[in-house]
């Protein structure tokens, strides 16, 4: 059975490739790669490596050198967008000068007072999918692609309303971060993503000295459950241990729909499942009785939740899907005022024009939403019999260490007073709040804020509760895997809350 697991997850890699990958997707057959593999993803402890980090950071560009680059990476505009009073710039950080290891970067000012306001890092998930193809142009970016694929409106609710916002393209091989030594493509994980992100931060703000010292954030979704919370842990034991010229001045991590356990968001994903009448009383029953969701269980329960989504998005269950055509055209199932299934399509081509990527300073290259990060396991002349197509080479980026749980790290965390924000979309089903629920029940805290409910504009937003330790879970009504794609006025209202450090009302 293992076996059959895997090659079916070998031909969706290689589909994968010939398509643009999505962000949930990405996720999801991460997952069935984890599981199916014999690699050992054991739970991990809230170690950094210092020393190693460090030597990098001695490669630090020289003060005058930053300067330099930060006036080059200033973007007077993006090809079609409409005329706005913030600054953006766009460009690469290099992370590793030996191997020539650089990460992109696009960073939006604060629309108003932006030296008033705190500097806020987005990490979109995967493992392996483009925070600048989907934070900063779907999510909560200061602009929108259009359906022209050329043009961009503005995002209204945008977080640079109320923070000044870098997305990171993490790790290397990712949109338009690159290595020139192909070697870091077999060797990704999450361990090297997080010192990659730090050194890059540590160079940033060498950069842009004006936000040294200023309040700052870290917030993700998705596979964002394990990047935020080590590259938190990553910057507080760098702090501690004054390595490094640059202390940063880490507040809090905001992480949406995340993927903290892998057990009990497998667990999570029945019960949400048989809830919301996906799948049938016997099913459940069933898992109930032969599944104990504690790493020891096998291939049946791992597809325990596997089913027939037909035309439905696993992500965003309630909501329309994008159709494609004969003609290639992309249209939505049915209308819902604003809100478009097909967006990454737009971005796909948007970003993917020479233009756009010259104005923000990246590398000309065939941007896609996500790199596929497995095994380099297939090489060579082979036939792919669904593809009907030769392929003549086919890389897929390695993911080395990928612990099965988050809690040790968040547990610590918090043990060093660092507040702890976790929010969900209450119509995904891959990431679902249920599942985060029993990771919260796992951390061992308790209740300091009642659950109820908090509001934007006349209705009901969602629901908060509080815990000790500064931990605080919030869902988001009516929203996806992507709360700010879905529910953009209701994110704002939420980041907002978290930067206030005040419970949404």
């Amino acid at each position: 059975m293992r076996n059959t697991t895997f090659g079916l997850l070998l031909l969706i890699c290689v589909a994968a490739l010939h398509a643009d990958a999505s962000q949930e997707a990405q996720l999801r057959e991460f997952i069935q790669y984890k599981r199916s593999s014999s690699i050992s993803y054991s739970i991990d402890e809230p170690r950094v490596r210092v020393t190693a980090t460090s030597r990098i950071l001695r490669a630090e560009y020289s003060v005058s050198d930053q300067a330099k680059l930060k006036a080059a990476d200033k973007i007077p505009a993006l090809p079609g967008q409409p005329l706005v009073d913030f600054s953006q710039y766009g460009g690469y950080v290099t992370v590793n000068k030996k191997n020539g290891r650089a990460l992109f970067y696009y960073f939006v000012e604060a629309a108003t007072d932006p030296a008033a306001k705190p500097l806020l890092l987005w990490l979109n998930g995967g493992p392996g999918c483009s925070s600048i193809g989907y934070g900063a142009m779907m999510e909560l970016g200061p602009f929108r692609v259009n359906g022209d694929n050329k043009t961009l409106r503005r995002n209204m609710q945008a977080w640079n309303n109320v923070a000044n916002v870098i997305f990171l393209e993490s790790p290397a091989g990712v949109g338009f971060s690159y290595s020139n030594t192909t070697s870091d493509y077999d060797s990704c994980g999450d361990r090297r993503t997080a010192d990659d992100a730090f050194v890059f931060l540590v160079n940033w703000l060498e950069r842009f000295p004006e936000y040294k010292g200023r309040a700052f954030y870290i917030s993700g979704e998705s596979y964002g459950g394990h990047y935020v919370p080590q590259l938190a842990a990553t910057i507080l034991r760098h702090n501690m241990n004054n390595v490094t010229r640059t202390s940063v001045n880490l507040q809090g991590i905001l992480v949406g729909n995340p993927l903290l356990d892998d057990d009990m968001n497998a667990k999570g994903r029945v019960d949400y499942l048989w809830s919301h009448g996906v799948i049938s009383d016997e099913s459940r029953a069933n898992t109930a009785k032969n599944c104990k969701f504690d790493g020891s269980d096998g291939d049946a329960c791992n597809d325990a939740a596997l089913h027939d989504y037909a035309d439905t998005d696993p992500y965003d269950i309630y909501r329309p899907v994008c159709i494609e055509s004969l003609d290639g055209i992309f249209y939505p199932s049915s209308y819902m005022p604003g809100y478009d299934p097909c967006s990454n399509h737009h971005v796909q081509a948007y970003l993917n024009d020479p233009k756009v990527q010259k104005a923000l300073h990246a590398r000309e290259t065939a941007w896609s939403h996500c790199t596929n990060l497995r095994l380099k396991i297939l090489q060579g002349p082979m036939v792919h019999k669904d593809l009907n197509a030769k392929v003549s080479k086919i890389t897929l980026l390695g993911w080395n260490d990928a612990p099965v749980s988050m809690v040790p790290t968040l547990k610590w965390l918090m043990e060093h007073k660092l507040p702890v924000w976790l929010f969900s979309g209450d119509f995904d089903s891959i990431c679902p709040f249920t599942g985060t629920r029993y990771t919260i029940h796992d951390l061992g805290v308790t209740v300091t804020e009642p659950l109820r409910s908090w509001i934007a504009g006349k209705e009901v937003g969602g629901y908060v509760q509080g815990y000790t330790g500064g931990l605080v879970f919030a869902t988001v009504r009516g929203a996806g895997h992507m709360v700010p794609y879905s529910e953009p006025e209701r994110a704002l209202i939420l980041v907002s809350s978290f930067l206030k450090g005040m419970l949404p009302l």
